[in-house]
C-alpha cells in the first residue's frame, strides 16, 4: 500500500512538473495525441509549424527578443510611460529578458519530437520531405539553445568569477509523465558543441533557398551556415567563423562589392515587403496567429511606430543612436523624426516595424544577409585588417556610403564593426549581446549608468518559481 501510495505521489509530482516547469513543455500546439500526429510526415509537419509557431510569440522574437537587448543597452528609449521596458531601461534588478518559458522549451520538446521520431520505419511518406522536416528540426533546436545561452550564461572564455553555467539541455521528447525529470543545468560550452553538432547535421538536410524568397520562412541552408558563423564569433573562433560565413556568403550569391544587398534606394522598403530582400531566415506572421487586440497591445509595430493612430507609439530611437549616423546612411531612413508629449525635442519613431500586412502584422527577419558582412569582417579583423575592411566596405556601398579609412586596424577598425553592427541591427535585437559578447561594459543612453561586465546583470535571472520547484538547479549570480 505505501508503495503505491508513493507511486501515486510520483505520478503527481510528475504531472505537476509537466503543467508547470517550462523546461518541460509537453503539450503540441494541435493538441493531437502522439499516435494521431506522428504516424505519417504530415503529422510531423503540424509539429514543426508549432515549433515556427512558438518562435513568433511576443515573450519571444514577436517583441521581447528584439526590442528587450536594444533598451538594456543604449539604441532605444521610452518616450511614453506605460510601464513596459521601464525596468530594461534602466537595468533593474530582475529586469531583462525572459526566454525561460513554454515557448522556447516547448519549440525544444517541438524539434526532439521530430529528430527522434520522423525517421521511424512505421512514419509514411516521402523520405526526402522527412529529411527536410528534420532538419529544420535541427536548425530550430540550435536556434533556441542559442538564444537561451546568451541570455542566461557567459561566453566560452568570457565567464566572470568562473561561473559556466547554461541552460538545462534535453535532447529527446518529453511526451508524457514518465518522460519527465528533474536536472541541472549545462556548461555553455557544453550546449555550444551541441548547438554546434545541431547546424552541421542540419545543414546537408536542408535545401538551399535564396534570398527573399518564400524559402526562408523554413530553416534553410543558408539560415544553418549563419547561424553556424555566429555561434562561432560568438564563441571567438575566428577562422572557424570566418570560414562558415564564407561558404554562407558563396551559397546566397553574396560578392565582395556588396552584390546580393539591398540597394540604398530601396533599403527601407525593403523592412515593408514580405519576404525582405535581404532575408536568410523570416518568421511569418499571419491574421489567424493573434487575435484582433494582439497587434495594438503587443506588436512591435505598435510599440515603436507611430503609423497607426492607434499605435502605443512608447519606444524610440535614443538620440546617441541618431548621432552616429553619417550624412547619406541610409540607415538612418529608417527613423522618422517626429515629437511626443511630455518629451522635449525630437522623436524618431521606426520605420522598420510599420505593420505593413495591415491591422499591425508584418513578418520578422530573424537573420538577415548584412549580417555575414559584418560576421566576416569581426572574423577577419585581427589576422586579415584588408579583408575586414573590404567587408564593412561592401556594406556601406550599399547603405549609400564610402569607404572606410583604408589603414584602419586593430581597436580603431573593430570600434568600426561595432558601430556598424549598431547601426546595421538597430531594433533588430543584437545590440545588448554585441557588447556583452566581447566582455564589454554596456553603454546607456541618456542618464543611465552603464552596467559593467562584471555586474551580475549582465545575466538574467532564472524564473523564481523553477528554483522552488527544481532543487538541483542553480540561479545565476547575484540574484
Amino acid at each position: 500500500m505505501e508503495k503505491k501510495l508513493n507511486n501515486l505521489i510520483t505520478s503527481l509530482i510528475l504531472a505537476t512538473i509537466i503543467a508547470s516547469c517550462t523546461d518541460l513543455d509537453t503539450t503540441p500546439r494541435q493538441s493531437l495525441t502522439p499516435e494521431q500526429a506522428l504516424n505519417d510526415v504530415s503529422g510531423y509537419f503540424a509539429v514543426s509549424n508549432s515549433m515556427y509557431n512558438r518562435a513568433t510569440s511576443f515573450n519571444y522574437y514577436g517583441q521581447q527578443m528584439m526590442i528587450a537587448p536594444e533598451i538594456l543597452a543604449d539604441n532605444l528609449r521610452l518616450v511614453a510611460n506605460t510601464g513596459r521596458y521601464q525596468g530594461e531601461e534602466a537595468n533593474g534588478d530582475r529586469d531583462h529578458i525572459n526566454l525561460w518559458n513554454s515557448n522556447v522549451f516547448g519549440g525544444i520538446n517541438d524539434a526532439n519530437l521530430i529528430i527522434a521520431g520522423i525517421d521511424d520505419e512505421n512514419v509514411t511518406g516521402e523520405e526526402a520531405q522527412k529529411s527536410i522536416i528534420k532538419g529544420e528540426a535541427y536548425f530550430m533546436r540550435a536556434l533556441f539553445y542559442f538564444d537561451l545561452c546568451r541570455v542566461y550564461g557567459y561566453e566560452p572564455g568570457r565567464e566572470v568569477n568562473g561561473f559556466n553555467l547554461g541552460p538545462i539541455l534535453r535532447l529527446s521528447p518529453t511526451l508524457v509523465a514518465s518522460d519527465a525529470d528533474f536536472r541541472e543545468r549545462t556548461t555553455v560550452l557544453e550546449v555550444y558543441e551541441q548547438i554546434e553538432s545541431d547546424l552541421i547535421e542540419a545543414i546537408p538536410l536542408l535545401p538551399p533557398v535564396p534570398l527573399g524568397s518564400e524559402g526562408v520562412y523554413f530553416g534553410n541552408r543558408g539560415a544553418a551556415l549563419t547561424l553556424l558563423a555566429r555561434l562561432y564569433l560568438y564563441w571567438n573562433r575566428m577562422q572557424d567563423a570566418e570560414a562558415a560565413a564564407t561558404a554562407a556568403m558563396n551559397l546566397l550569391g553574396l560578392g565582395s562589392s556588396g552584390d546580393g544587398l539591398t540597394p540604398p534606394g530601396t533599403y527601407v522598403q525593403g523592412f515593408s515587403r514580405a519576404p525582405h530582400p535581404e532575408s536568410v531566415f523570416e518568421l511569418e506572421l499571419r491574421q489567424v496567429d493573434w487575435s484582433s487586440v494582439d497587434g495594438v497591445n503587443n506588436s512591435l509595430n505598435s510599440l515603436t511606430s507611430d503609423s497607426d493612430p492607434a499605435a502605443q507609439f512608447i519606444i524610440a530611437a535614443s538620440n546617441e543612436l541618431m548621432a552616429t549616423f553619417e550624412a547619406g546612411d541610409v540607415r538612418r531612413d529608417c527613423w522618422r523624426e517626429t515629437t511626443r508629449d511630455g518629451i522635449e525635442g525630437p522623436v524618431y519613431a521606426s520605420r522598420k516595424w510599420t505593420g505593413f500586412k495591415g491591422d499591425f502584422l508584418e513578418n520578422l527577419p530573424i537573420i538577415r544577409a548584412a549580417e555575414l558582412y559584418l560576421i566576416r569582417a569581426e572574423a577577419r579583423y585581427q589576422s586579415n585588417p584588408a579583408g575586414a575592411r573590404e567587408d564593412i566596405n561592401a556594406l556601406r556601398t550599399q547603405r549609400g556610403l564610402g569607404a572606410v579609412d583604408n589603414v584602419i586596424t586593430g581597436q580603431t577598425l573593430f570600434n568600426r564593426i561595432m558601430l556598424e553592427r549598431r547601426q546595421e541591427f538597430a531594433l533588430e535585437g543584437h545590440r545588448f549581446f554585441d557588447l556583452k559578447r566581447n566582455g564589454m561594459n554596456i553603454t546607456k543612453h541618456g542618464d543611465f549608468l552603464e552596467v559593467p561586465y562584471s555586474d551580475y546583470r549582465i545575466l538574467s535571472n532564472l524564473p523564481l518559481a523553477q528554483i522552488q520547484l527544481n532543487e538541483l538547479l542553480e540561479q545565476n549570480p547575484g540574484y
